[in-house]
């Protein structure tokens, strides 16, 4: 059975009551290896995935994780949708530590990651206008919203490259930039995710306000660590939910993003190149 949807988080999150024949994957990639091996368990009848974004023990940088063979690997396996669970900071006042958001724009201020499966041959220029599938992100919200916890629609999501926090000048920036959340790992995730033809959404958990905040502490890890640890029982629940009501229909068009992104003519493609995305683009070019 293929998994309803995936999840990409902390390794402690498939760690549930409930979740029963559990099955581990070790997928080898073209991009190489994953964060850690995919763990597919049966969730209120559904098969889902998960995946520890910084291994088990969260012992991968944000700049080091392999965005692409997680994202790849996953596709492999079938997966269409795929929620992302991280830790982020707030840049406004009323997206409070301990409150969750979905947020529905992405401001890459990353450098050095690779963000994208094409070139060595081949171009693709997709579309991410709405970086997060609206069809997904609503699902969570109403998923969310029933685990009692204080959720916000919509937010813009600036990811910076880390692995140190922000000054307060940067901060300051951010916010000047209209800037509501920021973090180290929506970014390439998203866009890869796009690329790859799958729902992407997030469900982000506020865990301090960054530090530009004047009456507030700077953001460290102990805080951190602090807040996610007492918000894991609102992300278990919400995925549980997300299992139980979430069909194989989708309200979206993340299933056809390359239709019109490929401008690379097939006949020059690389035949290296072509094995390399086969699983990618083998529908568009036959």
């Amino acid at each position: 059975m293929t998994p309803i949807f995936a999840v990409i988080g902390g390794s402690g999150l498939y760690d549930m009551p409930g979740l029963e024949d559990v099955q581990k994957h070790e997928i080898a990639t073209p991009f190489g290896k994953t964060s850690a091996p995919i763990v597919v368990g049966t969730l209120e009848g559904k098969r889902v995935a998960f995946l520890a974004r910084h291994g088990i023990g969260h012992h991968i940088s944000p700049s080091e994780i392999n965005y692409r063979a997680n994202i790849y690997a996953l596709k492999s396996l079938g997966v269409t949708r795929i929620i992302s669970v991280s830790a982020c900071g707030s840049l406004r006042q009323d997206y409070a530590p301990g409150h969750l958001v979905i947020p529905d724009q992405l401001f890459d201020f990353t450098h050095g990651r690779a963000r994208s499966f094409f070139g060595e041959g081949l171009v693709a220029h997709v579309g991410v206008a709405d970086p997060f599938c609206h069809d997904l992100s609503a699902h969570l919200h109403k998923a969310v919203k029933t685990t009692g916890a204080t959720v916000h629609q919509g937010g813009k999501f600036i990811t910076i490259e880390g692995p140190r926090f922000s000054t307060r000048a940067e901060s300051h920036t951010y916010r000047a930039w209209g800037m509501d959340l920021i973090g180290m790992t929506a970014s390439p995730e998203a866009f890869l995710a796009r690329e790859a033809e799958m729902c992407y959404a997030v469900m982000a958990h506020v865990t301090d306000y960054d530090v530009w905040h004047i009456s507030e502490e700077p953001v460290t890890v102990e805080m951190v660590i602090r807040v996610l640890n007492k918000n894991v029982r609102y992300a278990q629940e919400a995925i549980r939910q997300l299992a139980a009501k979430l069909t194989s229909l989708h309200d979206c068009g993340c299933e056809t993003a390359l239709a019109t992104a490929l401008i690379t003519n097939p006949k020059v493609i690389p035949a290296d190149t072509r094995k390399k995305l086969a699983l990618l683009v083998d529908k568009y070019l036959g």
